[in-house]
């Protein structure tokens, strides 16, 4: 089974790499949603380094913007306030508005409604439109928390049609061999039309050996996943956008019903998001997290990846441990050895 990390500040250097190795990580990925490949030389150099320390050959998976909506750059965090209001204003280019907008995409008011939710950040903030007009509106905040650039939006029964790969991802895929990169994961897949044109690009920068995992975060993709599989390597299981696409409860029914399509397909799959959250502030799990693990690999999970517990978290070295050994234990117990 594959064990990944996601790489960030925490963990981004040589001794805690090669230790989060040695516990058994296979793997890291790299989030390309808010820089490039040619920016982060230094950290697959080091990944690199400290998967040799251990003796094993490292898989390194980028993960695309794809057609995904994010506010723009902030000159600091803002801390939104329950209660409070805020204003969205359309995002020119990489400019910083002034300190109290935040810069949202241009498709953002096209669709948005005075009633209208909105979700940012894997849904930590959730805010209510009250005034909307073609390039600002004012939203109440009615779950607040510490916001930072690039984080994601969700606006819940609303589908956009946006491009399935972005400038920047084109760039990132052209220099992906260079740097080490064994795998590509486009986020928010929704028909196997997306799919064909990642493979078409990869294919043009000569890197069509990669592998292609296909990320379900919203209901086109759990709807259409039948008809995309046979363009996938590998289906990813993203619990943070897909959980915001409906309501929460629903969430562990979903991830139940693509595992089974799955393993019935014979098709290899990843569960990802929030599994040691805890983590990123305590040195040890829940109950409850170590339980989803198990649950993951009962489910016949092919893949299991940790996200900000490594990249941003305290302890990431503990994280990766606790995620191997969880794995481990389930296996165990499944296979009766």
């Amino acid at each position: 089974m594959d064990i990944y990390g996601t790489i960030g500040p925490a963990c981004a250097d040589i001794r805690s790499l090669t230790e989060m190795f040695r516990q058994g990580m296979t793997g890291m990925r790299l989030n390309l949603s808010h820089t490039g490949l040619s920016a982060c030389g230094s950290w697959t150099g080091k990944i690199r380094k400290a998967a040799e320390a251990v003796g094993i050959c490292p898989q390194l998976l980028v993960d695309l913007q794809g057609p995904e909506l994010r506010i723009g750059s902030l000159k600091y965090p803002r801390k939104l306030q329950e209660k409070s209001k805020i204003m969205l204003k359309s995002q020119k280019g990489n400019e910083m508005l002034e300190e109290e907008s935040v810069p949202v995409p241009k498709q953002v008011f096209s669709v948005s409604e005075p009633g209208q939710q909105i979700l940012v950040d894997d849904g930590k903030i959730l805010l209510t439109v009250e005034e909307t007009g073609t390039e600002r509106m004012i939203c109440a905040v009615n779950r607040g928390g510490i916001l930072t650039s690039r984080k994601s939006i969700a606006i819940p029964g609303v589908e956009l049609q946006l491009p399935t790969l972005t400038e920047s991802d084109r760039e990132n895929i052209r220099a992906a061999k260079a740097y080490g990169v064994t795998g590509v994961m486009l986020p928010f897949v929704r028909s196997a039309r997306d799919l064909q044109i990642l493979k078409q690009e990869l294919e043009d920068a000569r890197t069509g050996e990669m592998n292609i995992f296909a990320k379900i975060e919203n209901m086109d993709g759990v709807r259409n996943l039948k008809t995309f599989l046979p363009y996938a390597d590998q289906i990813v299981i993203a619990r943070g956008d897909l959980g915001n696409s409906m309501a929460l409860w629903e969430l562990p029914a979903v991830q139940a019903e693509i595992a089974k399509v799955c393993r019935e397909e014979g098709k290899p799959f990843m569960v990802v998001t929030q599994m040691l959250a805890s983590m990123e502030n305590s040195r040890v799990p829940t109950r409850a997290e170590v339980s989803d693990i198990f649950q993951a690999v009962s489910q016949g999970a092919s893949s299991v990846m940790v996200t900000g517990e490594t990249a941003s978290g305290k302890y990431p070295v503990e994280a990766v441990k606790y995620l191997c050994r969880t794995v481990e234990s389930a296996q165990r117990y499944l296979t009766g050895k």
